[in-house]
């Protein structure tokens, strides 16, 4: 008759738990990688300072939306010698070169506003456009703001009497302005993890 250990059984217990709680923690750190916290809709912070240099999530989403939508591209930067304010001179905003005469280019743009616009699989409303920091867009007459849901509004630039003595380039029918918020435009929200340079 052998005589068994009585640490033994305490010690396979001890075992079977540390391995379950380190399975347990290992699921929950998946979870946080490929489940991130979404963010807010992007309250409006204006341009503030000139510092016009391209800022890094702004170079990645135009070049993600030109490689995956079409259309070209229209720069980010805009000099300190323009007046107004703009994001283009914080190096958060970027121009979609697109034109609004076009069938082809209408389409694309409105698939572009239904994919940042789409709820997802957890129930968050224009959830690409909030993981992204998109705090507006200006395209065709209209623009479409965060801090409204997006919704569609008419649009005409304060520099232009009307529609008809207004260029194309303030209507914005040659192109689809997207400002992003001060984190989206340096790549802090949700969708640029993984995505920078």
């Amino acid at each position: 008759m052998s005589r068994r250990s009585p640490l033994l059984p305490m010690l396979l217990a001890a075992l079977v738990t540390a391995a379950a709680v380190g399975q347990l923690g290992a699921g929950v750190a998946r979870a946080h990688v490929t489940e991130s916290a979404i963010e807010d809709y992007a309250d409006y912070v204006p341009q503030q300072r000139c510092r016009p240099k391209a800022k890094p999530g702004t170079k990645a989403l135009g070049r993600w939306i030109v490689r995956t939508q079409g259309g070209g591209s229209g720069g980010i930067s805009r000099s300190c010698k323009y007046g107004g304010t703009s994001e283009h001179k914080e190096g958060r905003a970027f121009d979609w070169t697109l034109d609004a005469t076009r069938k082809k280019d209408r389409r694309t743009a409105t698939g572009f506003l239904r994919l940042v616009r789409a709820t997802d699989k957890a129930g968050n409303s224009d959830a690409r456009a909030r993981r992204m920091g998109i705090m507006y867009v200006i395209w065709n007459d209209h623009m479409y703001s965060a801090w409204d849901g997006f919704e569609r509004e008419p649009y005409l630039a304060s520099s232009c009497p009307s529609k008809r003595k207004c260029s194309k380039s303030a209507r914005h029918r040659n192109h689809m302005h997207i400002s992003l918020s001060r984190p989206g435009g340096r790549g802090r929200t949700s969708w640029y993890d993984g995505r920078l340079d």
